[in-house]
């Protein structure tokens, strides 16, 4: 969801001459989506924005799937993970498909390059720390909560202040944007969605740098990554306007939707993607039938997987997941709440549970590193007791 907003100076009119005080012209980037069919902005740099002193083929950037084996519902241990590097070299791909990867990164410092993803948006829940997003439309500070969108070709870098960052990352061949029912054919949000426009941060301070020397930007693109060297700082911008920009939006601001009886996940919704979803589950109030059983029912997953990211509190449905982990249930099998958790869930009136979930509409494949990190006995814990 982004609105026009406009950072900077800018001329009059667009595509006219803009000079700098000594008289030579700053340079126009039209920067859009969907060969000029898409949302756009205009950039005004310093420099030529096509100015690249030398390349460098850094390598392959796909992730690495292995074999799925027997349909069975996984979970993932992330808590111990290790920490270090920055939090692009930082991040693990456990979860994808063709349309989105999943994964974790818990970086140990800030980085010291530049990065621009070219063939897909990201999403960067950050679940701990704080820092602040710098990219060529200025600086965008985060903190515990946030989801942080970064369109394609946005050259960023992450800078933490704090210690023990730790964000669920969401890579995506499409565009991650509000559902389409929250919003008017304007693109305003409607009444009834769970947030507005006011919930939405963007950046607000412009940081115009125009220092020559050498600057890297790794760019990452048709599945590889490449090293730029310019020759003149990235961030030259001395005005931009337009509705493509990173912005932030901070779960905790997300108001869940109610009712007397238990409501299904898209009332979680929070965003869309192509042949996914992100949706946010959030402290509310239960369900006020007198009748309500306020645990979710069993459910069949027909045509999508379901992954659920734990960040903090009680967890009616699930016994045996902690804070971090991660959840996979696969279409190909029911799930639902373990034996015990819907009669223990009668009587609730709130939860305090605060969790990410993410539902694809093709299955999702496994890396190394989610089976290093799996807990095997998760499939057994429907077992316990009688299943009454």
């Amino acid at each position: 969801m982004t609105f026009y907003h406009r950072l900077g100076e800018v001329p009059h009119k667009r595509h006219t001459r803009f000079r700098k005080p000594d008289g030579t012209l700053y340079r126009e980037e039209v920067m859009g989506l969907e060969g000029f069919s898409g949302i756009q902005s205009i950039l005004y740099h310093h420099y030529l924005p096509p100015a690249v002193v030398r390349t460098e083929f850094l390598g392959p950037a796909a992730p690495e799937y292995v074999e799925f084996g027997p349909i069975r519902h996984r979970a993932f241990a992330t808590a111990d993970m290790p920490a270090g590097g920055d939090p692009v070299s930082a991040r693990r791909v456990l979860l994808g498909n063709e349309d989105v990867t999943l994964g974790i990164s818990r970086p140990a410092a800030s980085m010291d390059y530049f990065y621009r993803n070219q063939q897909a948006y990201e999403l960067w829940f950050a679940h701990e720390g704080q820092g602040v997003l710098r990219s060529q439309f200025g600086r965008l500070p985060f903190g515990p909560g946030d989801y942080i969108i970064i369109p394609y070709g946005v050259t960023w870098k992450m800078e933490l202040e704090s210690d023990g960052a730790r964000f669920f990352v969401v890579e995506s061949k499409s565009r991650i944007e509000p559902p389409r029912r929250y919003r008017n054919e304007y693109g305003q949000l409607l009444e009834h969605s769970p947030y507005c426009e006011r919930d939405i941060r963007v950046p607000e301070e412009l940081e115009t740098i125009i220092e020559r020397g050498e600057y890297e930007v790794r760019v990452k693109v048709r599945d590889t990554i490449s090293r730029h060297i310019l020759d003149h700082h990235p961030f030259d911008v001395v005005g931009w306007d337009g509705y493509l920009y990173p912005w932030a939006f901070s779960i905790h601001d997300f108001e869940p939707i109610t009712g007397r009886v238990h409501q299904p996940p898209p009332v979680h919704q929070t965003f869309a993607g192509h042949n996914f979803v992100v949706c946010s589950f959030v402290p509310r109030l239960f369900d006020y039938h007198p009748e309500a059983i306020p645990a979710p029912y069993n459910h069949s997953n027909v045509n999508s997987d379901e992954v659920i990211y734990y960040c903090e509190g009680n967890f009616m449905s699930r016994r045996g997941i902690d804070q971090y982990d991660i959840t996979l249930h696969p279409s190909g099998l029911p799930h639902g709440p373990q034996p015990g958790a819907t009669e223990a869930s009668i009587g609730a009136e709130r939860t305090e549970e605060l969790a990410v979930m993410v539902d694809t509409f093709r299955p999702l494949h496994l890396t190394p590193d989610a089976l290093e990190l799996e807990k095997p006995e998760y499939m057994s814990t429907w077992l316990d007791g009688d299943g009454a």
